[in-house]
Formats: structure tokens, C-alpha cells, sequence
């Protein structure tokens, strides 16, 4: 008879877990979930790090606009503004933050090139090498599936030889036994049992060269193929997580190496606050506005036990202008009016600044000359290019006509020697206001009622008021002589016929003052008047003291209270 093999034969498997089996398939299948989640993590830091670089970028973008909004224009006020202390240090302030927000574009130019560039290609390998480990996972589990199919089929035919071996076997013992059957069939059963006999110890030997095949297989894929695969999963994993961690190191290192040039920054707008001098401002702003003028002397006393040795005071000035009798100063001037003013003249000012008060004066004088010495600087270094132009045209003909550049020389030369002149006059004018030169003869107005004849002296004298008159207007004026003479003409009443600038307020004079200059008024300290026309910087306001009265006193003589309905109650002191 033939024997069966034991049932135990027929599970050779080992009993860990496979890949082939549900379990192992489970975790496969974790473990690309997880190395997938790792990408997405990395991919989730990548744009992270690019949204960082953005804001960076727009940072820094703003904080240039910023700085630049603020910068002073050139060749405008505000440029000059700039040379006080204060507005030094804020125009430091705002250069450093121009460099403040160079380091924010450095931090996103390399966290761009350092992480989020780095990074992206890194990403794109670590799919690639992620598909071609699973690939060949996969690859290794469809192999053993394949080998756990055959050892299955092949353990099925022999358990189905086997079953067959076993029923010829009986059927040849029960036809052997049998004493109605013939020997030629008992013999065909005996040869059938044996013919399945064979089979079935066919099927046996390749079932368990199968089933060896599939043992050796099986433990080269658990033992071999399989831990390659994981060991290549693991350490690609594990180089995933080691290059993230230091993504984030750099990360930091971006940042932190340009802290000390962001402290330098930092460290230059402390040292420019530092800098800040307010007693420097405050001398600046004196030198600026300073007029040159004296203070007034004291008042003198008038006796009025006296009358015929009184001295015309302020207030009988007021009154002896208001009847237009006894003074022929103000009689001449149609009812005492100083019409110059009447029509103040908004153009620009005389081109000596004689309208500006000594010390302003001075500086814009100063101002001009070095302004015209830029200029001819500029003519000369032309004309020293040109000349050495022609020069190298005279040697080398073939470069150049020498004759061409004549023309541009001579335009140079006239230009240079124009300027020179304007220096020299403006040089003229200033040496007068510091004092360098003679000062010119003035012959003061005298406020009592007598005049001198026309003269030379006279006539410089008319020259001079003239000159002195704080916003620049000026008539040609006679002598005095010839203003008591001649009445009022129809220039006058043309100004007449015009409206009085409307008030805008009131003042009181903190001190007496002798209006001496043509647009000027005399005040007597206390005296309430109306203004006109607040100071435009000058150090003059304009005042009314009645109709026919008007003029100019200096700001600092009076107290000023402008109406709520102007521009708010302001004091000059």
C-alpha cells in the first residue's frame, strides 16, 4: 500500500508573518504611508520656508519705500532743513534703515538658495529613490506570492494523486477478492492501483522539491530581500529627517549671521541721536534769523513845562500826521500816505537784498558770491578740458579739428569774465554790509518841520532810504525839498482810489521806534495799532495806525495779537 504524508507536511511555512499573508500586507503598506507623510512634511517645510522669503522680501521692500519717502528732495527746502543736528541724525536713520532692509533681502536671497532650492531637489530624489524601493518590494512580494501559488498547486495534486492511489488500491483489493471476477481484470486493477501508486509518489517528489524551493525562497525573502529593502527604506528615512533638522539649522544661521550687521546698523542710528547738539541747533536757528539790528537806546524825557523846546515825540508825530500841517515830511506824501506800500511789490526782491535786514543780507550776499565762484569754477575746469582737447587735436590731426573748439573757448572765456564781474559787484555790496568799505553818507529825514535844499548829499540820501526799505519797494524819491513842493500827483490818487489791506489783528509797542526809512512808521512805546501784514521772515510787520498811516516796524518792537478768524492768536516778543 501506499502511505500518505502527515497533514504537517503540507504547512512547511514558517509562522512569522509574511508580506504574502494579510498582516504583512498591512504593514507594507504602513510603512508607505509613513515615508509618504515624511515627504509631505518636507514639502510642507519647503513652502514654509518660501513664504518666510516672501515676507522677507516684502519686508524689506517696504522698509526701502519707507526711506525713501522721507528722504529730503533735492534742491528743495526740506534740503535744506537738513543741516541742523537733528534732522542729520533722522537722515542717518533713515540711510541705516536702508541698510536694515538689505539684510532682510540677504536673509531671503539664501534661505532661497540654502533651504528652499536645496531642499526642492532633495525632495524630487527622495520620491525617485521611495518608488524604487517599494517597486522592488512590491517585486519580492508578487515573487513569493508566485512561489506560495505553486506550493499550493503543487500540494493540491499530490494530495488529489494521493486520494487516487487510494481508491485504485482499494478497488484492486476488492476485484482480487472477488472470486467471480476474471484474472484479466483483476490483473488490469492490480496494474490501474500501481499506475496510481506511481503517480502519486510523482506527485510526492516534486510537491517537496516544490515545497524546498519554496522554504529556500521564503527564507531568502524574509532574511535577505525584504531586510535590504527596509534597511534602504530606513536609511532613506532617516536621511530625510537628518537633512530637515538641518534645514532648520540653517534656517537660524541665516538669520543670526546677519545680526551683526543688522547691530551695526543699529549702532549707527545710536551714535547719529547721539550726535544730536541742541545748543548747535539752537545757534544755527540765532545765526539764521539774527537781523543785525541794535537794540533801542532809552527814551529820552520830554518836557512839557517847555512848549517851545519840546521835542516832537512819537505821539505829537502821530498827531502832527494826522492834522497834515506842520510836518512837511508826511504833508508832501498826499495825506501822509506811504503809497509804495499801498501796492506791495510781489515780485522778487532788489538783486543787492537791500530789502533783508544787515545781518540776513550779509548771508545771502555770501550765499551769492560763493555761488557765482561755483559757477566760474565750473566755466574754468571746461575750459582747461577743452584747452587740453585742442592740445592732443594739434598733435594728432587725425583725431580731431583743433579749430573746431575755438568757438566753445571764446563762449568760455566771455561766460568766465561776466561772472567775474557779478563776483566783484556782489563782492562790493558785501564788503559794505561787513564794514570793509567806507560806508556811503546817509542824510537822515528830520522830524521837525524844516528841510535842507537839494544836493548831492541829498540826493545819495534819497538813494540810501531807498535801499534801506524792509521788503525791497522802492521810488525814485526827490529831495526833500522837492517833496514839500509838489502836491499830490495822479500816481498818488491812482492809489488812493484802491482798498486798504484788510486787518488782521492788533499790536502794542513794547518800544519807541523812529521810522526813519521810506515805508517805514514811527511808534511811541504802548501805542495800540492795527496790523496788516504778519512778518513773511524778514523781521518786519506791516501796521496801521489810522486811514492815512501805514508801514513797517520791526517785529521785535511790538507785540502782536492776531484775530481767531485770521490764523489764531500768535505773539511776537
Amino acid at each position: 500500500m501506499v502511505s500518505l504524508p502527515h497533514r504537517s507536511v503540507l504547512h512547511g511555512a514558517v509562522s512569522a508573518p509574511c508580506l504574502c499573508c494579510p498582516k504583512g500586507k498591512d504593514q507594507f503598506d504602513n510603512l508607505e504611508k509613513h515615508t509618504q507623510w515624511g515627504i509631505d512634511v518636507l514639502e510642507k517645510y519647503i513652502k514654509f520656508v518660501k513664504e518666510r522669503t516672501e515676507i522677507e522680501l516684502s519686508y524689506a521692500k517696504q522698509l526701502r519705500n519707507l526711506s525713501k519717502k522721507y528722504q529730503p528732495k533735492k534742491n528743495s527746502k526740506e534740503e535744506e532743513e537738513y543741516r541742523y543736528t537733528s534732522t542729520r541724525a533722522f537722515l542717518a536713520t533713515l540711510n541705516e534703515m536702508n541698510d536694515y532692509a538689505g539684510q532682510h533681502e540677504v536673509i531671503s536671497e539664501n534661505m532661497t538658495s540654502l533651504i528652499t532650492g536645496e531642499l526642492t531637489r532633495y525632495v524630487q530624489e527622495l520620491k525617485q529613490e521611495r518608488k524604487s524601493h517599494f517597486h522592488d518590494g512590491r517585486k519580492a512580494q508578487q515573487h513569493i506570492e508566485t512561489c506560495w501559488k505553486q506550493l499550493e498547486a503543487s500540494k493540491r495534486r499530490f494530495e488529489r494523486d494521493c486520494k487516487e492511489a487510494d481508491r485504485a488500491q482499494q478497488y484492486f483489493e476488492k476485484m482480487d477478492a472477488d472470486i467471480n471476477v476474471t484474472k484479466a481484470d483483476v490483473e488490469k486493477a492490480r496494474q490501474q492501483a500501481q499506475l496510481r501508486h506511481q503517480m502519486a509518489e510523482d506527485s510526492k517528489a516534486e510537491y517537496s522539491s516544490t515545497l524546498q524551493k519554496f522554504n529556500s525562497e521564503q527564507h531568502e525573502h524574509y532574511y535577505t530581500h525584504i531586510p535590504n529593502i527596509f534597511q534602504k527604506i530606513q536609511e532613506m528615512e532617516e536621511r530625510r529627517i537628518v537633512r530637515i533638522g538641518e534645514s532648520m539649522k540653517t534656517f537660524a544661521e541665516v538669520d543670526r549671521q546677519v545680526i551683526p550687521i543688522i547691530g551695526k546698523c543699529l549702532d549707527e542710528i545710536t551714535k547719529a541721536a547721539e550726535s544730536v547738539d541742541h545748543k548747535n541747533d539752537s545757534q544755527m536757528v540765532i545765526e539764521a534769523f539774527k537781523s543785525g539790528f541794535e537794540p533801542p537806546g532809552d527814551i529820552e524825557f520830554e518836557d512839557f513845562t517847555q512848549p517851545m523846546k519840546r521835542t516832537v515825540s512819537e505821539s505829537s508825530l502821530s498827531n502832527s500826521r494826522g492834522d497834515g500841517k506842520s510836518e512837511p515830511k508826511f504833508g508832501g506824501k498826499s495825506k501822509g500816505k506811504l503809497w509804495p506800500f499801498i501796492k506791495k511789490n510781489k515780485g522778487a526782491g532788489p538783486e543787492d537784498f537791500s530789502n533783508l535786514p544787515p545781518e540776513q543780507r550779509r548771508k545771502k550776499l555770501q550765499q551769492k558770491v560763493d555761488e557765482l565762484n561755483r559757477d566760474i569754477q565750473k566755466e574754468l575746469d571746461q575750459r582747461d578740458a577743452l584747452t587740453k582737447m585742442k592740445d592732443v587735436y594739434i598733435k594728432n590731426p587725425q583725431m580731431g579739428d583743433a579749430a573746431s573748439v575755438d568757438h566753445r573757448l571764446s563762449e568760455l572765456a566771455q561766460n568766465i569774465e561776466k561772472l567775474r564781474l557779478e563776483v566783484q559787484k556782489f563782492e562790493g555790496w558785501l564788503a559794505e554790509v561787513e564794514g570793509r568799505l567806507p560806508a556811503r553818507n546817509e542824510q537822515p529825514r528830520r522830524q521837525s518841520g524844516m528841510y535842507e535844499p537839494q544836493n548831492p548829499s541829498a540826493v545819495n540820501s534819497c538813494a540810501q532810504d531807498r535801499e534801506s526799505s524792509p521788503d525791497g519797494s522802492y521810488t525814485e524819491e526827490q529831495s526833500q525839498e522837492t517833496e514839500m513842493k509838489v502836491p499830490a500827483t495822479d500816481f498818488d490818487d491812482e492809489f488812493d482810489d484802491e482798498e486798504p489791506l484788510p486787518t488782521i489783528g492788533t499790536c502794542k509797542a513794547l518800544y519807541t521806534f523812529e521810522g526813519q526809512n521810506e515805508g517805514t512808521i514811527s511808534v511811541a512805546e504802548g501805542e495800540m495799532l492795527y496790523v496788516i501784514e504778519e512778518d513773511k521772515g524778514d523781521g518786519w510787520t506791516r501796521i496801521r495806525r489810522n486811514e492815512d498811516e501805514e508801514g513797517y516796524v520791526p517785529t521785535s518792537y511790538v507785540e502782536v495779537y492776531l484775530d481767531k478768524n485770521a490764523k489764531g492768536a500768535m505773539t511776537y516778543i
